[in-house]
């Protein structure tokens, strides 16, 4: 078959990448492996580098307009006219904003199939202004609406989609593959030790509620350090102030976006895993982190709890108090922590295996193919 994907800013992950292009990435890349055609639409502004082909995958670069509001929907629509203009089989749409022009495919190109991902419910973060929660809500509707058939990456999305949208949209979860890594030796560089670091790695957004895990690290007396890595939204002050809210504490550190084997270190040798997000669809790092056997303690939102599979802790989400004493309970109990490191390792293998995933991608395509 012949693929496009249009959505996500880039295939290179690079400082703002999010969970939808850590999850193209990992789609497009394993259906060129199958043997299939796959086209990627990108923004050059968030990649140093733009080759024509990304691990077999074709990437087209087309401008917009570098603004809050205006950004993804303008260059949504340069690569909707693009792709309708190719010969494409399917063509699939990734979160709820790009989703809202999923009907011009729709209208014309009708003997192509058009699939949304819905990845999240984005009106709900903060940065939006009315404009932009109207917008995305009119993207939620569309999501559900307009193609032949809309995907869901956690079933709580999935019941919002049929209870509020009256659609049956099919589960497909984010994904990814149990690792092992045993080498520590770039730790060494942030003055870090095999579990002597609680981390939190993603964008550094107030949805992801950074700010609540630094209130709740603070009150309590460890030697561990709380690692945060991850990059602002540009022309965000959100780091700033996380930096002033974590002065006078050195255990607090902050080491910006890492990738590839730094990362990799950094996930496998934490002590443990924290995710105190106010809202999020099915949350990528979770899954990354317990896919190399590393406990996690996450907010008690529906989507890092469909993540967890109750193999990880949990605590009531913005509430630092509670917060405050599941980290104490933690740093105090390892006996927990190791046993939550066995039960991660097999929920991934159970629920969220790369290859699986694929499969049910490609049975959604073929099933609505005409």
């Amino acid at each position: 078959m012949r693929i496009a994907f249009l959505g996500q800013k880039s295939l290179i992950l690079g400082r703002t990448a999010g969970g939808i292009e850590t999850h193209v990435v990992n789609l497009a890349t394993r259906l060129v492996l199958r043997g299939h055609e796959v086209t990627a639409y990108a923004r050059k502004r968030y990649s140093t580098e733009h080759p024509t082909y990304y691990e077999g995958v074709r990437v087209h670069y087309l401008p917009t307009v570098y603004s809050k509001n205006l950004e993804a929907i303008i260059h949504t629509f340069l690569a909707t006219v693009d792709v309708c203009l190719r010969p494409v089989d399917v063509i699939h749409y990734h979160g709820v904003g790009p989703a809202l022009l999923s009907w011009i495919p729709r209208l014309l190109r009708p003997h192509v199939t058009v699939i949304a991902t819905f990845h999240a419910q984005d009106r709900l973060h903060q940065k939006w202004g009315l404009f932009g929660r109207i917008a995305l809500r009119a993207g939620e509707w569309m999501a559900c609406r307009a193609p032949h058939a809309t995907i869901t990456v956690s079933h709580g999305l999935q019941v919002i989609c049929r209870d509020r949208y009256h659609t049956e949209a099919v589960f497909i979860p984010s994904g990814a593959d149990r690792q092992t890594i045993r080498k520590q030796h770039l730790l060494a560089a942030f003055g870090l030790k095999k579990d002597g670091y609680l981390l939190m790695v993603g964008r550094l957004l107030k949805v992801k509620g950074v700010h609540h895990l630094i209130q709740a690290f603070r009150r309590i007396k460890t030697d561990k350090h709380l690692v945060i890595v991850g990059a602002p939204a540009l022309k965000d002050t959100y780091l700033e102030q996380l930096k002033a809210l974590a002065e006078g504490d050195t255990r607090i550190q902050f080491i910006g976006f890492q990738t590839g084997e730094t990362l990799a270190q950094l996930y496998a040798h934490a002590y443990l895993y924290c995710q105190p997000s106010e809202s999020e669809g099915l949350p990528l790092t979770v899954l990354e982190a317990m896919a190399f056997g590393t406990a996690v303690l996450v907010s008690d939102i529906p989507g890092n709890l469909e993540a967890i599979h109750r193999a990880g802790f949990t605590f009531e989400n913005k509430d630092v108090d509670d917060l405050e004493q599941q980290l104490r309970h933690l740093v105090e109990n390892p006996e927990e922590i190791k046993r939550a490191q066995r039960d991660v390792k097999r929920v991934i293998e159970d629920y969220f295996a790369w290859d699986r995933i694929v499969d049910q991608t490609l049975e959604v395509y073929r099933s609505v193919r005409h």
